[in-house]
């Protein structure tokens, strides 16, 4: 388990990152989680991140209101991710460790960060599964069965 103290996010970071813009609708983020089968994507505003958009930011755009209590699906879908997205987003850096990305990630109640390198552009993004993995594999070599 000590080899978990010793790691760092970009060891255990997605690399390869399926990013959107602010301008896609909600109709193509959608097709996007359904394809890709992720929580989130970086809303990417050139090479700056301008906010992270969740599943769960996606379903808050179907809350029914005093205003609008029966909202035309068609025209919730036709919504950008700049509407709907989060924009205070935390993020690591590729050398964080992953005990302080845990810590992270508990305090707030996070399900991934963008990881970002020291010039502050995307590199990856890490998850719970990701420190699950990294948990796991930790666990196996303590134990000598990697």
């Amino acid at each position: 388990m000590h080899r978990f103290l010793e790691w760092h996010a970009s060891q255990f970071m997605t690399k390869d990152v399926k990013t959107v813009t602010a301008d896609l609708n909600l109709h193509d983020l959608e097709a996007l989680f359904d394809r890709y089968d992720f929580n989130a994507f970086p809303v990417m505003d050139g090479e700056r991140v301008a906010g992270l958009v969740t599943k769960f930011d996606f379903l808050k755009a179907f809350i029914f209101t005093t205003n609008q209590v029966f909202p035309h699906y068609d025209n919730l879908m036709k919504r950008t991710v700049g509407e709907v997205m989060t924009k205070d987003v935390a993020s690591v850096d590729v050398e964080a460790p992953l005990t302080r990305v845990l810590e992270l990630m508990i305090k707030l109640k996070a399900r991934s960060f963008p990881v970002l390198n020291g010039e502050y552009r995307l590199a990856g993004m890490i998850s719970r599964e990701d420190l699950m993995r990294a948990l796991h594999l930790s666990t196996e070599e303590a134990n000598g069965l990697q």
